[in-house]
């Protein structure tokens, strides 16, 4: 990585942005090498050799090189961005897969502490496994039964906490929720525990599963995107809307219908 791209990792860890996009961006830069001084002619050449790669993950590569292109040229470090000719990939928006009931009953039953505390607040707060590493006993409401949670961009929102989860939490010690006190880690290092904790019980799912059934079931219970997008974090709709079509009434109408 050169020395520009260095200083925007700096920046933005500066600006509290999270360890999980830090990192991410930091790869990103770290696969063009030099991308502070990079022409147009190099970064297309970058790009033509991830070809083999996800269409989501190239997606995700090209928005992290064009974040840093941009905040290049708000402080003067250059004045183009030679990304402009290239266009990302169609991401097929993929359907849900949440936990079942059976499994998170067998994680909850199995887990230590402190990784059931972490699948809890997944599941039952639908919180993002970075989120879930950092929330603090002085981020919760419990007379209110609600969490302070700071999201991705550090944008903040107030995530409503139902009894059961609270059963799972308490009490309250003080500091990091789920290390009960303990030095809170971080997000890419308790994925990685649970998911090897998961796959250690014979479970097919990941933490973003539990996302997955939080999701689903609050929207099978409001049938509100708006609702249900606010408390997952969501900046808009239409990420929320996966969460309908397993609950597409409709389509079950007219499934039934066609069969007469």
């Amino acid at each position: 990585m050169d020395a520009l791209s260095a200083q925007w990792i700096e920046y933005l860890r500066a600006e509290r942005t999270p360890a999980n996009t830090v990192a991410r961006r930091a790869s990103v830069l770290r696969s063009i090498g030099n991308a502070s001084t990079a022409t147009r002619e190099e970064v297309e050449a970058w790009w033509a050799g991830r070809r083999h790669l996800s269409p989501a993950t190239r997606s995700n590569d090209l928005a992290c090189l064009r974040q840093f292109y941009k905040w290049a040229d708000r402080w003067d470090h250059r004045a183009d961005d030679p990304t402009r000719r290239l266009d990302a990939p169609k991401v097929a928006k993929g359907l849900p897969r949440p936990l079942g009931r059976s499994d998170l009953r067998k994680l909850l039953d199995n887990l230590p502490p402190d990784l059931r505390r972490a699948v809890a607040l997944g599941a039952y707060a639908g919180l993002r496994v970075s989120e879930v590493a950092a929330l603090d006993w002085a981020d919760m409401d419990l007379e209110a039964r609600r969490a302070r949670v700071t999201g991705k961009g550090g944008k903040t929102r107030l995530v409503a906490l139902g009894a059961v989860l609270m059963d799972e939490l308490l009490p309250d010690v003080g500091g990091n929720v789920v290390n009960a006190g303990g030095k809170a880690t971080t997000g890419a290092a308790l994925q990685r525990r649970v998911n090897r904790a998961i796959q250690a019980l014979g479970v097919d799912a990941t933490f973003h599963s539990l996302r997955h059934r939080y999701g689903t079931l609050a929207y099978q219970a409001t049938r509100d995107l708006l609702a249900v997008g606010r408390q997952m974090g969501h900046s808009s709709p239409v990420t929320t809307s996966i969460y309908a079509a397993p609950a597409d009434d409709a389509a079950d109408v007219i499934a039934d219908a066609v069969a007469r």
